[in-house]
């Protein structure tokens, strides 16, 4: 007996005997996370073989940096990591065997950037000789997610001690809902280890975000190589917690291979103390050491020259130049600031937005779009170049009032995807709804997204990850999957999500129970998938 989830508005032809139930009943069966578009699937199991293969024939995409061949050598680690895989399927008897996953990319093109095509089709069948799955994308980043979701279906089988794929045939017709499904990391609070860093890389391609956001410098330390001005390093907490440029390389090559773009963010001109531990002068005074002096014209030389670096390691379309708590009171107490201000016939707020436009100016001539945090937008939101992506973290409203002028917005409301607030509850992660009052459907397309954040005034490598997941699995369902397929009641996909918690844990990624809020600890003996 098949059964069918009638998750979009594509329709399926399947064999006789179909039993269409509800969704709510049907979804307790089905542990894919998140949520596909369109999924019909059996009752069957078949195995993989032992020598399970790619196949890549029909391609339009050579591959010839191996993005593929990479994905797919992952998708044979993860299914085989929980467990010794110790059989082999040729003794196992007459139960048909999945001989390989064949995958067709049809863009020749690799570049990674905002709006790529994400969608996938998967087929997994219950017979066939030989048996094959099949995996369409339109680009190798679909094909990423496509594998992934493959993973999930795969188990040990512990009497036969073979890995199966459960409930073939499988027939999935997948892609985002958001373009813009992002996590942010903060390695100026507390210093992250590059092997932490690329681990949370890893672990955000199993949820399937996308946009590594790396708030890489503020007030307490400035961690990163910059050649432009080298001094500007002065202000890491150590000589060993710092980024070279060849880091900071790395982790975007890493991050692009699994289908990740990484965010830069140059807070400022608030947030900044730390630059001035190598350049003075970008203090207002000794004493008053933020903002970013606004009188001094070699502050906006700093800038240039550190935008000029990042567009040589950072090729994401966005740059964040923050803009978010900005106390101009060391500009107006500084005498010759002061003075400054008076003669261009500025004040502390009109300052402050001649600096955020002006730092902005810079961006565009480096050939960056712009985001900066929401204040910038409610104090000046006319002003702001019509390429501004405004950042949503103060409260719930703000995407309306943006998308209503005319700009582009992303969503983390800090009362519902502030992952440091650690007890907000995975719940309130799955209902917070980026679209909220906002009913025109151009307003809607002006919503790019969302991201969950994990500031780091309490976090460092011993504690990030029980302290994203599994929360942000919760933000990502509500960013990828169809608005039609999202849970009412996040109570109904407890089990699923639980169970993605567990797949978490057997990949090796520190992901805290579901009970309580973040960083929490299980609270008594007990099933992983009851936890």
């Amino acid at each position: 007996m098949m059964r069918k989830l009638g998750l979009g508005s594509i329709l399926f032809a399947v064999v006789v005997h179909i039993l269409v139930i509800s969704a709510a009943a049907d979804i307790k069966n089905l542990m894919i996370w998140p949520m596909p578009l369109s999924v019909s699937y059996g009752h069957r199991f078949i195995q993989l073989s032992n020598e399970f293969v790619l196949k890549t024939e029909s391609s339009n995409y050579p591959d010839a940096s191996g993005i593929i061949k990479e994905g797919f050598s992952r998708l044979l680690d993860v299914i085989k990591v929980a467990h010794v895989v110790d059989a082999n399927t040729s003794y196992v008897g007459p139960s048909p065997v999945l001989k390989g996953i064949q995958v067709v990319v049809l863009s020749p093109n690799d570049e990674l950037q905002y709006g790529v095509d994400e969608s996938y089709n998967l087929t997994i069948p219950d017979k066939g000789n030989p048996a094959y799955a099949y995996l369409t994308a339109k680009t190798v980043y679909g094909a990423l997610h496509g594998l992934q979701t493959f993973s999930q279906a795969c188990h040990l089988n512990f009497t036969t001690r073979t890995i199966e794929v459960h409930q073939v045939p499988w027939t999935i017709v997948d892609r985002p809902r958001f373009s813009y499904r992002g996590l942010l990391i903060d390695t100026s609070r507390h210093y992250l280890p590059l092997p932490v860093i690329l681990k949370v890389i890893d672990s955000m391609a199993y949820a399937k975000l996308n946009v590594l956001h790396w708030h890489i410098v503020d007030t307490q330390s400035f961690p990163l190589e910059i050649p432009s001005y080298p001094k500007l390093w002065n202000g890491a907490y150590s000589s060993s917690e710092r980024y070279t440029v060849a880091d900071a390389a790395e982790i975007v090559r890493y991050a692009e291979r699994r289908g990740i773009n990484v965010l830069a963010e140059l807070d400022v001109p608030g947030h900044a103390q730390s630059w001035g531990n190598g350049y003075p002068s970008l203090w207002p005074s000794k004493d008053c050491q933020q903002p970013l002096d606004v009188s001094d014209d070699f502050t906006f030389k700093v800038i240039d020259g550190i935008l000029s670096d990042f567009s040589k390691i950072f090729k994401y379309r966005f740059v964040h130049l923050g803009g978010d708590e900005v106390d101009t009171s060391c500009w107006t107490l500084t005498p010759r600031i002061s003075k400054w201000l008076k003669q261009h016939r500025l004040n502390g707020a009109s300052a402050y937005e001649y600096f955020v436009l002006r730092a902005q100016k810079i961006a565009l001539s480096h050939g960056y779009e712009i985001i900066n945090w929401e204040e910038t937008f409610n104090n000046f939101g006319n002003k702001l170049s019509p390429k501004t992506i405004v950042h949503n973290w103060l409260g719930g409203g703000v995407a309306q009032q943006v998308t209503a002028a005319g700009l582009r917005c992303i969503v983390s409301n800090q009362d519902k995807w502030y992952l440091d607030h650690i007890d907000t509850t995975w719940q309130d992660f799955y209902s917070n709804e980026p679209l909220t009052n906002i009913t025109n459907s151009e307003q809607q397309r002006l919503v790019i997204g969302g991201e969950v954040c994990m500031w780091g005034e309490h976090i460092d490598g011993s504690n990030i990850e029980t302290t994203i997941w599994p929360r942000a699995a919760a933000a990502a369902e509500r960013l990828w999957s169809a608005y039609d397929n999202i849970a009412k009641n996040p109570n109904q996909i407890t089990r699923r999500l639980a169970h993605f918690r567990c797949l978490l844990n057997q990949r090796g990624v520190a992901s805290g129970p579901l009970t309580g809020g973040g960083r929490a600890a299980p609270e008594d003996p007990g099933s992983c998938y009851e936890q």
